[in-house]
């Protein structure tokens, strides 16, 4: 269910935020989001495909960081989130989520 929620979101809210310029790739475990932000706007999909940037997160953390109930500075700091690859794709994660 949660899975479903943030796909859609995030669908949502990527299609009105500025490109990122490199690639994005959420990590739930199981599932999987990929944002690819190199063409003019954000395309979403549940591919797993190498990303200039993972983040590797809960769905459960990732999706009260989309409704604001949890700092995703303090979440990274307290290791609910982990990321590997280029930090400032990252940086522009909560673009995405306005």
């Amino acid at each position: 269910m949660a899975f479903d929620t943030i796909l859609t979101n995030l669908t949502n809210s990527a299609s009105k935020a500025a490109a990122l310029g490199k690639t994005l790739k959420f990590d739930f475990g199981a599932n999987k989001i990929f944002v690819d932000g190199t063409g003019e706007g954000n395309l979403v999909t549940t591919e797993d495909k190498e990303a200039d940037c993972t983040v590797g997160v809960s769905e459960e953390d990732l999706l009260a960081i989309m409704t604001g109930s949890l700092n995703p500075m303090m979440a990274f700091m307290s290791g609910k989130i982990k990321v590997q690859g280029d930090m400032s794709v990252a940086m522009k994660m909560q673009s995405l989520f306005k």
